[in-house]
């Protein structure tokens, strides 16, 4: 079977350049949409240059142009959104529901897959405010593209390694502590924590493959299912010494969002949901889903003992 062209929307973003890699890694033709946008972001148009030297190709479209996101669809069989984050934010969810637009009047899209990658929104009703308008404006997207009868394929790819591992999961922070570190409640729960390269792999993996064809799929493999404390364990092992660990409780920890910002108290309340309820792992992965690792048993994935490694 001839492997479907892919269309990467947001390819210069954190995930979505590991995204195009991965598609040209596993000999996809790969398009890449070049927004008018970019404006003088130099950073963004060498990467998007770089791409091409790889043998991806750049496609010019714009989401106020209706018209060239659809012919730009044309030209594939496979759409991947990697939006960042900040585009799930008040008016800025009308550019994915503008790209299901264009898949839809296109008709010849076979898979498309919107901007998620993280957490799964479908589990998330019950999210504390105000981060549970990420969920609800994911959700959103998705009763477009079903409305739509779009074939699609939701990834959740839980805790991205480089924000949740080598800082050891502390808030605020991306370097590795050398003396302290705050653990969430006991630091027992079990959360999933993968390398993005790894998430783009099993990513691409999916698109062609008829049994993720209208279902989610969970990246959670069996040795990247870890405690925070696990974590602290690792990096304890490679620097040879003991962090000093203060316990955070519940109570303290949602305290903790009153006066903060819009987006960290998004941030904590998400750290709630992942460290002390376990939302990424209290749950059976059932008929109507699939487990990434399960389906692409020759995929090496990076375990996070390996990962820490890079910090030293």
């Amino acid at each position: 079977m001839a492997k479907s062209k892919v269309l990467v929307v947001g390819g210069t973003g954190y995930i979505g350049k590991r995204i195009v890699k991965a598609s040209l890694a596993q000999g996809h033709e790969t398009y890449v949409l070049q927004r008018p946008e970019i404006g003088l972001d130099i950073d963004k148009l060498q990467m998007l240059l770089s791409f091409k030297k790889q043998g991806a190709r750049l496609i010019e479209g714009s989401f106020s142009d209706h018209r060239s996101l659809v012919d730009a669809v044309k030209k594939v069989d496979v759409v991947i959104c990697t939006m960042s984050g900040v585009h799930f934010r008040s008016h800025n969810i009308l550019l994915q529901l503008k790209l299901v637009e264009a898949i839809k009047e296109a008709g010849n899209i076979k898979r498309f897959l919107p901007s998620e990658f993280g957490m799964d929104p479908a589990r998330m009703d019950h999210a504390l405010e105000p981060g549970k308008v990420t969920f609800d404006e994911k959700m959103t997207v998705r009763k477009a593209i079903e409305d739509a009868k779009i074939p699609f394929t939701y990834v959740s790819a839980n805790c991205f390694a480089g924000y949740f591992v080598g800082n050891l999961s502390q808030l605020g922070s991306l370097t590795s502590p050398m003396e302290k570190v705050n653990l969430y409640g006991d630091g027992n729960v079990k959360v999933v924590f993968m390398d993005e390269d790894d998430i783009a792999t099993y990513t691409i993996k999916t698109i062609d493959d008829p049994q993720t064809l209208n279902k989610t799929v969970y990246i959670r493999p069996s040795e990247n299912i870890l405690t925070q404390r696990q974590i602290v364990e690792m990096w304890e092992k490679l620097i040879g010494k003991k962090l000093e660990k203060l316990s955070i409780s519940e109570e303290d920890f949602l305290a903790s969002m009153e006066g903060m910002d819009y987006a960290s108290q998004v941030g904590v309340g998400h750290f709630y949901h992942i460290f002390y309820e376990g939302c990424l792992t209290n749950f059976e992965v059932g008929e109507e889903a699939e487990e990434a690792s399960k389906l692409y048993p020759d995929v090496q994935y990076v375990r996070m003992d390996e990962y820490l490694k890079q910090y030293l």
